[in-house]
Parts: C-alpha cells; sequence; structure tokens
C-alpha cells in the first residue's frame, strides 16, 4: 500500500499542488494584464468626456451631468473659433492688408472677410467663426463613438455616472464636472474576489475604486486620478 501510495498518489498529490501554486500566482498576473487593457480604453473615453466637457463649458458657461446634452451638443453645436485668413509671414499679404485699412478707415475684419469671399486673397487677418463642434474637437478619431460616450466599457451596458455643479471656492463660483466609472463595472466578469479586494484597497487608501475625471467635491483643474 505505501509503494502504491509513493509510486502513483504521491506523484498525483504533487502534480495538483504544483497547479494549486501555479494557479494562485497566475490568477492575479491575469487579472492585473487585463485590468491594464481595460483601463486603457476606458481612460481614453474618459479623456473624450473631458474634452467635451470643457467645450461645452467653453460655450455655455458651465458644465453638464446630461450626457444627451453632450451628445447634442458635439452632434448639431457649434463653437466659436478663431479663424486665421493668410499668413502672417507673408510680407506682401499684410503690406496689401496695411494698405487696405489706410484706404478704408475703421474697416472691421468681418469686412474684410467679406472682401476675401469675393476674391480678394492676398490679406492677413483673424476673424471668429462659428464652426461645428463635430468637425472642432476629436476630429479623426475612427475608434470615437459619440453614442456610446455614456456606456461603461465592458460593462455589458453599465452607464458613466455624471455630476456637475457650480461650487464657491475662496469666493469664486468656479462651475465644477466629473464623471466616474466603478471598477464592478468596469471589470465585470473578472475574478470576482479579487476586485473585491482592489475595491477595499482603494477604499483603504481613501481613493476612489474605480477610474474618474474631474471632481465635484475637490477643484482638482479637471485631472484624472489616473494622472
Amino acid at each position: 500500500m505505501k509503494k502504491l501510495f509513493t509510486i502513483v498518489l504521491l506523484p498525483i498529490v504533487i502534480i495538483g499542488l504544483v497547479f494549486l501554486v501555479y494557479s494562485s500566482i497566475s490568477k492575479p498576473v491575469k487579472f492585473d494584464k487585463e485590468r491594464d487593457a481595460r483601463k486603457v480604453v476606458a481612460i481614453q473615453q474618459l479623456k473624450d468626456i473631458r474634452e467635451l466637457e470643457v467645450a461645452f463649458k467653453s460655450v455655455y458657461t458651465h458644465f453638464t451631468s446630461d450626457p444627451d446634452s453632450l451628445k447634442d451638443f458635439y452632434l448639431n453645436g457649434k463653437m466659436k473659433v478663431d479663424l486665421q485668413i493668410g499668413s502672417p509671414d507673408d510680407s506682401a499679404a499684410v503690406a496689401n492688408t496695411d494698405r487696405i485699412k489706410k484706404a478704408k478707415k475703421g474697416i472691421t475684419n468681418a469686412q474684410l472677410y467679406d472682401m476675401y469671399q469675393k476674391g480678394e486673397k492676398n490679406l492677413v487677418f483673424i476673424i471668429e467663426s462659428e464652426v461645428p463642434t463635430r468637425e472642432t474637437i476629436l476630429v479623426g478619431r475612427n475608434d470615437f463613438d459619440i453614442n456610446k460616450i455614456d456606456v461603461i466599457p465592458f460593462s455589458e451596458g453599465d452607464k458613466v455616472i455624471f455630476d456637475s455643479v457650480i461650487k464657491t471656492v475662496s469666493g469664486v463660483q468656479v462651475p465644477l464636472f466629473e464623471a466616474k466609472m466603478p471598477y464592478n463595472s468596469l471589470l465585470k466578469g473578472m475574478d470576482h474576489q479579487l476586485i473585491v479586494n482592489l475595491n477595499a484597497e482603494m477604499t483603504d487608501t481613501d481613493r476612489y475604486p474605480g477610474l474618474m475625471v474631474g471632481s465635484v467635491e475637490n477643484p482638482n483643474n479637471n485631472a484624472g486620478n489616473w494622472e
């Protein structure tokens, strides 16, 4: 019996122990790798949200906690931008513009722009113009989908948590916003106990158990908690 245990059962026990040790080591490694991969996607989305919020505020003077407002602003809104006509390094165009301004005292840049549109291209000036939001920010991003801006990736449809306030800071009214993606949603489907451990670690160190950008509690210049 002892011989049977040594020859047959002992190797099986050893293999089992090796497997358990390997699993205990590899499981957290795999978890961290998958977590980091998901964070890359989530962080880019939070950066996009921040860019949309900042652009929204530049038009409306406040942030929004309504993702539908952000979507409408991107799809249908407009932003004022400084449009550079001509090059300041073009000495001939600069001289021609100066000549026109001297000949027509008080001529505005809007009037110069009218001349430019009618064919006078030898001009240099800056004019404020309204441009569709979608042609101004997040341009050329093949991976950007405005319709998914409020959905936490990998979460099977969980929503980003938005908030915005106007808070008095040192006697000044300051617009603030935040957007959050809890790890419980972002890491959905991964090892439950390791998610619990990660959340506990974040909470114990007074950090948000997930990813977030901005803060309605502590003004942080719209920083992300990964930065």
